[in-house]
């Protein structure tokens, strides 16, 4: 299987005025949450809340800033969380796919709401 991006609509929830962004994302189910660059948060007036460090693919360690919060669009579904600011590119992990219930579709190399929950997000609570 390839490389798989996803079309998605990026919002400052606190800020109704400024108007959303799209950007075409990375699939990385290996990450964690959502990282943007720079030119995403400044765009949308996402205001810092803390520093995070993290390690990249490279074994680096970095600190970068935590920002939020970001509302994320796919279609027919929505979530609500922070970003780390890092990189050239926004890369979704599988917290925000978990959220929104998708799912990789390897046959079409792409990300899809979950078919069997096709109107409204399931989720697994135990």
């Amino acid at each position: 299987m390839g490389l798989i991006h996803v079309d998605l609509e990026l919002a400052n929830p606190k800020n109704s005025g400024l108007k959303p962004i799209d950007v075409k994302a990375l699939v990385d189910t290996g990450a964690v949450t959502i990282c943007i660059p720079e030119h995403v948060a400044v765009q949308l007036q996402l205001e810092e809340i803390e520093k995070r460090e993290v390690t990249t693919a490279d074994e680096k360690s970095h600190v970068v800033p935590y920002v939020g919060p970001l509302q994320i669009r796919f279609e027919n579904r929505t979530c609500f969380t922070g970003a780390l600011v890092i990189g050239e590119s926004v890369l979704m992990g599988a917290v925000p796919m978990e959220d929104m219930d998708l799912v990789i579709s390897p046959s079409a190399e792409t990300v899809v709401v979950n078919p069997k929950s096709p109107n409204i997000p399931s989720a697994v609570v135990k």
